[in-house]
């Protein structure tokens, strides 16, 4: 018995030695590793290009690979944004941007899912670089009301904040976000609304009814070119804005799979998720409708993104793909971290993940 007691305490001194020695090691490296991590500017290291980085891959329902929509967009030296869903703010972060450098966001259309991180985007856009410039906020009509009522909810936290940092970390100059809308444009009927250098930007009306205004957008930059489409049911007018371009990101819901969830809430009792799996195929598109769309428009990739339903389970991935690539073989299922890169000068398309 104490030959076994012995032993024990021998084991337990051994394991304090090695926990001692691994946070001395922790301790020692830490500030290093602090100190890399502060310094890293994905954006800063990409050629010039295109680049669309997947902030959030997802929609309304959680998923663990999948935060809610976010599409981050590296045109030159000008990182702009469309949505912000929750999480949009931290995921930047996770992929190594400078959330401080956003210089732009575009808004699709004003579902909870595509706006509920505004908040807290702008709060860390102004505080990470000391902006004193407020976050510019384009979108259909409507965007107004939308910030103004993020502006007023913020209000008070932006004044603690400069009262207890002041201008060096958070001036008053730069809190907050300031809004331009334009009107939804006739479908066929592309409407400019922004131009900078090679970057320019043009919105595109979606179908996403029972939700007007619905927008997507047109992007170019030097020779290379994307469509974002927002949300939207399988649009004739989503194909004709996208015909040619470098770059298709589509929405996408799996009817099938939306089925079996609302089969598994009545079996559940639960009549309100029954209700909502019958209601959302209807104003969404199915990943082979949008295969077909990348075809028609001879699109150079398909790259999907605002995936619904969620899919967290070993071979969801698969049945949300199954038939696309007969129609449409280079189309990639986006996840949180997917960033796909068009240089400018060149026809290439590289897709890699930025987060494992």
């Amino acid at each position: 018995m104490k030959i076994w007691t012995k032993a024990a305490a021998l084991l337990v001194l051994m394991l304090l030695v090695a926990f001692w020695q691994r946070a001395n090691i922790v301790e020692q490296l830490l500030p290093q590793i602090m100190a890399r991590a502060m310094q890293q500017d994905t954006g800063a290291s990409l050629e010039d290009g295109l680049h669309v980085a997947l902030c959030g891959a997802g929609g309304p329902l959680y998923d663990p690979k999948r935060s809610a929509p976010c599409v981050l967009i590296q045109a030159g030296d000008t990182l702009l944004m469309v949505d912000a869903g929750s999480g949009s703010a931290r995921n930047i972060g996770r992929l190594g941007f400078n959330v401080g450098a956003l210089e732009l966001l575009l808004l699709t259309h004003f579902h909870s899912d595509h706006i509920d991180g505004l908040g807290e985007l702008a709060l860390t856009r102004w505080v990470r670089t000391a902006n004193t410039r407020p976050l510019p906020v384009i979108g259909p009509e409507g965007v107004t009301e939308v910030v103004a009522g993020f502006n007023v909810a913020y209000e008070q936290d932006q004044r603690y904040r400069h009262e207890h940092h002041g201008d060096r970390v958070a001036p008053l100059a730069g809190a907050g976000m300031t809004a331009t809308a334009f009107i939804a444009p006739p479908m066929g009927s592309p409407r400019d609304i922004f131009q900078r250098g090679d970057l320019r930007i043009e919105m595109f009306s979606v179908e996403h009814q029972p939700v007007e205004p619905a927008v997507g957008y047109r992007i170019y930059y030097k020779d290379r070119s994307m469509v974002i489409s927002g949300d939207t049911r399988a649009s004739v007018n989503v194909q004709e804005m996208a015909k040619g371009v470098d770059l298709l990101v589509h929405e996408a819901l799996s009817s099938e799979l939306v089925a079996m969830m609302g089969e598994a809430a009545q079996s559940a009792g639960n009549a309100v998720l029954h209700k909502i799996a019958a209601d959302i195929p209807d104003y969404h598109t199915t990943p082979v409708e949008v295969a077909h769309i990348a075809a028609q428009a001879r699109v150079g990739q398909l790259l999907f993104y605002h995936v619904v339903p969620a899919l967290p389970a070993p071979g969801m991935d698969q049945l949300f793909m199954l038939g696309v690539e007969d129609v449409f073989p280079n189309a990639v299922l986006g996840k949180d971290g997917t960033l796909v890169s068009l240089p400018a000068g060149s026809e290439d398309i590289v897709t890699r993940e930025l987060i494992y």
